[in-house]
């Protein structure tokens, strides 16, 4: 994996955004159980599609949610304190990686 220019948040995450992430992160592994039991139960395969369907989606708004928090503060800050491109950067690249 790359090095990035940050190891830790610029402005860590409140309590209530890190239990916001927790939260849609733990209903999508409850999400990701059940389809582990569909296929134990050998459910129809379109009922299985459907459910991965959905734990994408999740998960892309979940990342939205990540990406969204990003920009408007680290980002921000990199840009007010001289280091925009190289952030800007860093960003494009994993959203390379997200959208493969």
């Amino acid at each position: 994996m790359e090095e990035f220019l940050h190891e830790h948040p610029v402005k860590p995450r409140t309590k209530d955004e890190k239990q916001a992430i927790v939260n849609r992160l733990k209903r999508i592994e409850g999400q990701v159980r059940g389809i582990q039991k569909m296929v134990d139960e050998d459910r129809y395969c379109v009922d299985i599609l459907v459910q991965i369907s959905a734990i994408n989606a999740a998960l892309k708004k979940v990342g939205f949610s990540v990406t969204e928090r990003h920009m408007k503060h680290c980002v921000t800050d990199a840009i007010k304190s001289g280091e925009g491109d190289e952030t800007i950067d860093e960003l494009l690249e994993v959203m390379k990686q997200i959208s493969k």
